[in-house]
Formats: C-alpha cells, structure tokens, sequence
C-alpha cells in the first residue's frame, strides 16, 4: 500500500480534516477570549500551523509547497505559521523503498538494481515534492536520483482549491488571495517536471559555474519529468558546517559566496535572460570540498517580469537615499500601497512602516562590508517582522512571494552565519544595472 494518498477523495479528507481543526481551534478560542478578555492568539496560532503542517506533511507534494512558500515572512500569515513552515523544508519522512523502486521502473523502464552499479534506497534528503537517493553509474560516476512523489503533479489544481479554503481562513481579507495562490499554483506546475529543472541545471551551470560557484550537471539519459539524475556534490550544508566549529574568517567567506551569487545573477540578466534561483533556503546550498558555493536545486527557478524586476530593484537607492516621493511612487506602482498615506490614517501607518523597514532592509548596503551577526540587526528585522501594523493581509505585487522567498532568505541564512560581507561591488552592480535600464524607466 501507498504511503502518500494520490487520489482527490483521500487528499481531500485530509484537508477537510485539517480545515475542521483549524476551524474548531479558532471558534474555541473566540469563546473563551469572550469570557475571559484575554485575545491573545499567539498560543492559538502556533497550536494551529503545527496540526496544519502534521495533516499537509501526509499530504507532501502541493500543499507543502504551500507550507514553503509561506515559511518566509510575506506579512500576511501569523509568525506563529511561518516559524512552523519552516520545517516544510528539511523535516519530511521519506516514501518507502519498494515504492521507490516501482517509481524507477516505471519511469526508466527497470529497476535501479539493473540500471545503476549502486542505488542506495535510503533517502539522503526528502522534501515536499521528491527525496533524493545517492547512487553510483555504471561508468563510476557519481549522482544523485532525485524522485517524484507519485501523483504530485495530478494533484495541483485539487490541492489548491482546498489549500485556498484554509487559507482564508486565516488570512484577514480572503478575497486578496487569489493572485498570490495563482503565482504559487502555476510555479508548481514547471516545479514537478523534472525535465524543466535539468534544462535549468544546465543553463545555470553555464552562466555560473566558476572558480567559487559549483552546479551538478544533469544527466539527461537517466532522467524523466518524474525522475531526475544529476552528478553529486561533495559538501556540508549550513547546518553541518556550523557543528563543525567554523572560524569567523570561515563563516564570512561561506557567507560571502552566497552574496555574491545573489548579486551576480543580477548582473547576468539580459533582454534575453531574467530569471533567478527562487529558492534560497539551506538546504539548497552547500560548501563544497574544495570550498565553492554548490548550488543543488533547481526546481524553483523564476523568470520575473521586467517591470517588475526592475522596480523592485530601485527600491534599494531609493530607500538608501530617503526619497521618499521615489518610495511612494514605487509603493504605489508595485501594490504595497492600496489608497493615499496623506489622507487614509491606515495606509499612512502602513506607509511609515514600510519606509523604515524597508531602510532597515538596504543597511547593508550603506557601507563597504556589514556584520549580519550583529544582533541589534537581528533583533530590528525580527521586530519589524512580528510588529507590522497590518497583519494577516497580502499586499504588493504577486511577484514578491518569490523576490521576497530570494531576498529575505539569502539575509536569513547570512544571520545565521553570522557572516561579515563586503558589500561595495554588490551595491556598485545594482547601480550598473539600473543605470543600463534608464530608458526603460523613462519609457514608463
């Protein structure tokens, strides 16, 4: 018998389930802060996002996609939900072995045994959508078989709509939702085909592989849409390299190779070119060996509108130089603002907010190198995270789930760290950049 339900009827009893929970916690608790006054929902909304993740981690597939793409503060879902989604990154029981096997016979036409001089069916890594197993080719050549859950990609659109149920839920304005779950639904659909992805590998190894940057390279004879192969990666990923004791010397250098490919990636664009690694979670990285950045998945690379691109990107200067008649503007052009801060007392609390957050988010940039294991840093990112003055809602163009998922990531797994980055030639490239798309902002 399957571990993972793949029809409608059983994915959809695990979501009413999960909808009836997150329905009986919220009722319970408006009855209780009734008699007693007390309204506090931190309890509440922690006790909810572990038994939502407990039902959408049976699920896999979409709805932990789901879970992913709201582990990173969008301002709109409690920080009780993001702390907890986070774990829809790393902490995923992998499918059993004979159905591992079934997989790769149906999608490869025979069994890893046959195909492969070694196949180890235990699972070196499991998340939302596939696992991955080591594995050694006829030739010697090591790799690494990336498998699809089954029925993943039949399950979208159902997953969705249910998905959506819960979600307004929870969010304060449920009719907002809608662009964002389509943004999600559709990067979904090119996540689970795996042919997309090597085609992916490959253009970013050619654009990026380098001295300091390593990709694995995919080996297209052993892969399908469901099953991918791509060569190994020797290398410790964040967490590993931080129980090794590192130096600070260390950590900055390890930190530093992950600014760098951020930023070199906006100096790659072209007219023909513009898209990015959308993933910036640690279990997408790892320091290799011989001491690059290994860049090892591929599934979620975004091709951003250029308008779009280009505006987020003025918001950096913008913000470092406090103009804020720019700032306004680009709020407006990119949907954070939704009336006039002049005359709407809410829009301008929401304005003020954004302002400074959005100052406190460039400091980086302000000077040559800047220590992200300063903790008054982290603690005024944490701040302004868990303090927003509109909670719960979505704002801002659909786009900023992934720029944001990219952006607050890579300053996320930089705090960690506790990396010092030398930042004058990264603010120098947004400047080159923008500087060569002038016309395109005087067209507009």
């Amino acid at each position: 018998m399957s571990d993972f339900p793949s029809t409608k009827f059983d994915r959809g009893k695990i979501f009413a389930k999960t909808g009836l929970k997150v329905g009986t916690n919220y009722a319970k608790h408006y009855l209780k802060s009734l008699a007693s006054g007390n309204g506090d929902k931190t309890a509440l909304h922690k006790q909810t996002a572990e038994e939502v993740f407990s039902e959408f981690t049976k699920l896999r597939g979409t709805a932990l996609k789901i879970a992913q793409s709201f582990s990173i503060d969008q301002g709109f879902l409690p920080d009780e939900f993001a702390e907890v989604m986070t774990k829809a990154q790393y902490s995923v029981p992998p499918i059993n072995r004979s159905l591992v096997r079934s997989i790769i016979k149906k999608e490869l036409g025979n069994y890893p045994e046959q195909l492969f001089k070694s196949f180890d069916t235990q699972a070196i890594a499991a998340a939302s959508i596939g696992q991955v197993h080591r594995a050694t080719l006829k030739d010697g050549t090591e790799v690494a078989v990336k498998i699809q859950y089954p029925g993943v990609r039949d399950t979208i659109s159902s997953d969705i709509a249910l998905a959506k149920t819960l979600l307004k839920r929870i969010v304060s304005d449920p009719d907002t939702i809608e662009d964002y779950i389509e943004e999600v639904k559709q990067t979904l659909i090119v996540e689970t085909d795996y042919i997309l992805e090597g085609k992916s590998m490959e253009r970013f190894h050619e654009r990026f592989a380098s001295q300091t940057v390593a990709t694995p390279r995919w080996i297209e004879e052993y892969s399908t849409e469901r099953v991918l192969t791509m060569t190994y990666l020797e290398g410790q990923h964040l967490n590993e390299f931080l129980k090794s004791d590192p130096s600070d010397e260390e950590k900055s250098r390890y930190g530093q190779l992950m600014w760098d490919f951020f930023h070199n990636q906006i100096k790659a664009v072209t007219d023909e070119i513009l898209e990015f690694h959308a993933d910036t979670h640690p279990g997408n990285f790892l320091l290799t060996d011989d001491g690059k950045l290994g860049v090892i998945d591929y599934g979620c690379v975004k091709t951003f509108p250029e308008d779009f691109f280009y505006k987020y990107l003025m918001l950096l200067p913008t913000h470092l130089n406090r103009d804020e008649e720019a700032i306004l503007k680009l709020y407006e052009e990119l949907g954070v603002l939704k009336g006039d801060p002049e005359t709407e007392p809410r829009e301008k609390q929401f304005y003020d907010f954004a302002l400074n957050y959005g100052f406190t988010f460039a400091l980086p940039y302000l000077e040559d190198s800047f220590d992200f294991g300063d903790s008054e840093y982290r603690d005024l990112i944490r701040r302004y995270t868990k303090n927003a003055p509109i909670t719960n809602e979505p704002r801002g163009n659909k786009h900023f789930i992934y720029s944001t998922r990219v952006h607050l990531g890579l300053y996320h797994f930089l705090m960690k760290l506790g990396a010092r980055i030398e930042t004058e030639k990264s603010r120098e490239i947004v400047e080159e950049v923008l500087q060569s798309r002038q016309s395109i902002f005087a067209e507009k």
